[in-house]
């Protein structure tokens, strides 16, 4: 029998964290919960979890610096963070910091609980020979087993989340994926056509992927999705 899959909690809102607690014990998880950022950091420290759920707006250190600090320390256990912030700019900041997902408040349990099962699959160990192949388009390469990838001759750093889908869309390249198939291949769960976390992470791919000057590589094909190809330089 697996083990239940820890999760922490880390949220000033002691309603927030005393509903989350209860309800994803009901959906078998593990579950600890701390009223801000030092906590997290000392009980990530104490004893590693398998996923975290941070508040942004925490007092002392907020969730973008536990972000920062895990990161730095290399630790790469999956991040979701919650924010009441919507703006795009805001939604950067997080995954700048190193989280892997966002989740804007008031949110729907059912949407937390999406999320969180995609972060957990994507972080499980591949299996002997999965994903080993080195994956190429034009410039672009990425190493599935070790999670790198290169533009050219630099390294991109991504998170969990870019990884995913940049690999998502190079292993279909040339074709175009609908806004549907990505968010339940990438997400599990899809978020209905108002939502903009695919676009907020299509655009976050192209700012480390294309930097001004280099030759676009994902194209966006209005009205269905998405693709990766190549193009040359005008």
């Amino acid at each position: 029998m697996s083990r239940a899959s820890r999760v922490l909690i880390a949220d000033d809102d002691r309603a927030i964290r005393d509903s989350l607690e209860r309800a994803l014990q009901l959906e078998g998880y593990e579950v600890r919960t701390v009223a801000d950022g030092v906590q997290a950091l000392a009980a990530v420290h104490g004893d590693p979890v398998d996923l975290l759920v941070l508040d942004v707006m925490m007092p002392g250190v907020d969730g973008l610096g536990v972000c920062r600090v895990l990161r730095a320390e290399g630790d790469r256990t999956p991040i979701l963070m919650l924010t009441a912030r919507v703006e795009t700019p805001d939604r950067v900041a997080g995954l700048d910091a190193g989280a892997d997902d966002y989740l804007p408040k008031p949110f729907e349990l059912d949407e937390l609980l999406a999320r969180l099962r995609a972060l957990l699959r994507r972080a499980a160990p591949a299996e002997d020979g999965e994903g080993a192949q080195l994956l190429q388009v034009g410039d672009l390469r990425m190493d599935p087993g070790a999670r790198r990838v290169w533009r050219g001759g630099t390294e991109v750093v991504l998170s969990k989340t870019e990884f995913d889908l940049l690999e998502l869309l190079v292993r279909n390249a040339g074709i175009v994926l609908d806004h549907a198939t990505i968010y339940d291949r990438i997400w599990g769960y899809d978020f209905g056509p108002e939502s903009k976390n695919l676009a907020v992470y299509i655009s976050y791919l192209r700012r480390k992927l294309e930097p001004q000057g280099t030759p676009p590589l994902i194209q966006t094909v209005r009205g269905v999705g998405y693709t990766v190809r190549p193009q040359t330089s005008r």
